[in-house]
């Protein structure tokens, strides 16, 4: 196992399991990793969302919306408006804002149309107020009394930011009474969490506080990021279709596993500069056989299968409440 890689995976899938940790979920959640803004990037992100508003989203597309298309699709007209008229002013050139509204309209999250030289457009549904709460995990699984001290102006920049509703640090499971890092000068404002890595379960050492937000355009943003990349996106950035490349389970989490050096690894290591990097053999890639298309396309195709499958889940909420 390879240490901090693998228990941020395990840290993602227990958080989509068994989210929140101190009582009933009452929220959809959604859960990312690696997500973040230009100052800071978060190990693990938590996005409780309002069931029924999650699904409203969800007609705008399974995508992320970036800054530029929130702009065209939060203020999109219920009418068909000239697009100038429709918009606030951005704050940067309306070439941009035209730009943005093409892509909005290729993904149809707007509807556009001419009128002479002028675009207009009008949305395909309003744009919901669907995050409760965004939260963030920083993963440490060896928190010795050293890293805690490093770590800890880290974890003051998640508490002030304005962005976040609640920060946890997740370390290992251990036999001490009492960790080090509630020994340190940490900030109290962030939970403590003891993840066992082996059965994919985790125990509050200390409670957080609730956090005030205060930057909402940015904090959609962030949670705009997280819906459209998810936890199990660490494929983007390896190579499935090599030959030694495996899925291992630990921790109820499916973690990449490479045959050759016999242990997980990592994105850095997974690469095409690897050498030990084997393409798939092409007999591998057709027949269908053993799989359609090869094992690497099986094993990305069963990883979207399971985050869709927990992402009907969150929705199925909304009616299960009704």
């Amino acid at each position: 196992m390879n240490a901090e890689f693998t228990f941020e995976l395990v840290t993602c899938r227990w958080a989509e399991r068994a989210w929140p940790p101190d009582g009933p979920r009452a929220d959809a959640v959604l859960v990312a990793r690696q997500v973040g803004t230009r100052k800071r990037r978060w190990d693990t992100l938590v996005v409780e969302a309002d069931p029924a508003g999650l699904a409203m989203r969800d007609r705008l597309g399974r995508e992320e919306l970036d800054s530029d298309l929130l702009h065209v699709v939060q203020h999109a007209p219920a009418e068909w408006a000239w697009y100038r008229d429709a918009l606030p002013q951005p704050g940067y050139p309306w070439r941009y804002v035209r730009e943005a509204i093409h892509r909005a309209a290729a993904r149809d999250a707007v509807e556009t149309r001419r009128r002479g030289n002028r675009i207009e457009l009008r949305r395909v549904a309003p744009y919901p107020d669907w995050v409760s709460r965004v939260v963030a995990i920083e993963n440490k699984p060896d928190l010795d009394a050293s890293a805690a001290r490093a770590l800890a102006s880290q974890i003051r920049y998640d508490v002030d930011c304005g962005l976040l509703d609640e920060v946890w640090v997740a370390t290992r499971a251990t036999d001490e009474s009492v960790p080090s890092v509630l020994l340190e000068e940490f900030p109290v404002e962030a939970g403590v969490l003891a993840v066992d890595p082996v059965a994919g379960e985790a125990e509050v050492l200390w409670h957080p506080s609730s956090l005030s937000t205060t930057d909402e355009a940015r904090r959609t943003v962030t949670a705009e990021r997280a819906y459209g990349r998810g936890w199990r996106s660490y494929l983007d950035t390896m190579r499935p279709d090599c030959r030694h490349f495996e899925l291992a389970e630990s921790g109820r989490a499916f973690v990449p596993y490479c045959a050759a050096k016999g242990r997980c690894q990592t994105g850095a290591e997974c690469a095409g500069s690897c050498d030990a990097f084997e393409p798939e053999p092409p007999g591998w890639r057709t027949r269908g056989w053993p799989i359609e298309g090869g094992p690497g396309k099986g094993i990305r195709s069963l990883l979207e299968r399971r985050r869709e499958r927990v992402r009907q889940r969150e929705r199925e909420r909304e009616r299960e409440s009704e």
